[in-house]
């Protein structure tokens, strides 16, 4: 049995915010990454370097960059709702009048 979308699907107003702020949060996520990664292939012995508490750079370094993917996705989230809101706003403004 075929079920559609609980609700109209139509052209999302904010999709090139979204597109652009997703494009730079990559971009800036990507650097991060790309720094862990040559870190780890060009001076293995920084990595083995103990940090905090007995916990070596690798592991600190990975966490990290769990911790700083959850950050953006919690910022994309709050910044692309604000956004979807204020066009909907604009939206609701011009068909009143």
């Amino acid at each position: 049995m075929f079920h559609g979308p609980a609700a109209k699907v139509g052209k999302d107003p904010a999709s090139d915010y979204k597109t652009r702020l997703g494009v730079w949060m990559f971009a800036a996520y990507s650097i991060v990454y790309a720094l862990f990664v040559f870190i780890s292939v060009t001076n293995i012995s920084l990595m083995e370097m103990d940090v905090f508490s007995g916990v070596n750079l690798a592991v600190f370094y990975g966490f990290g960059l769990i911790i700083v993917a959850l950050i953006q996705a919690l910022i994309y989230n709050h910044k692309c709702t604000a956004k979807e809101r204020e066009l909907s706003l604009l939206d609701s403004e011009k068909e009143n009048g």
